[in-house]
């Protein structure tokens, strides 16, 4: 049995978000602790812990994923962002949901930690 999280009671409704974006295969919604002027989460329907647990079948969902956020960033009205997904607790990971981190808005220096 998967371990719930935060993320899956936000996919069962149980707990609300601020939505920007939803489809068959994610929802997309702003970061209660934003980073940046914009931060948003890109996350998939199907539970997968991180990226350590996809498969080859998830490529199609994987790809889809990564298309939604940057239709997310142009909607966003973003012309720099980064696009992040941890993995991992050492990488700071803190929910182990699968999902991707949209945050732009001001400049982003590097190497980001």
């Amino acid at each position: 049995m998967t371990e719930e999280t935060i993320f899956s009671k936000i996919l069962k409704r149980e707990i609300p978000c601020d939505e920007v974006y939803s489809d068959e295969h994610c929802i997309a919604f702003r970061d209660i602790q934003p980073q940046a002027p914009v931060h948003i989460l890109v996350i998939p329907r199907k539970t997968i812990a991180s990226l350590k647990e996809v498969e080859t079948s998830d490529k199609n969902l994987l790809g889809h994923l990564m298309i939604v956020s940057a239709k997310i960033a142009k909607e966003q009205e973003l012309e720099n962002w980064r696009t992040v997904i941890n993995t991992g607790e050492e990488a700071g990971q803190t929910v182990f949901h699968l999902h991707i981190h949209i945050i732009g808005g001001r400049k982003l220096l590097w190497p980001p930690g």
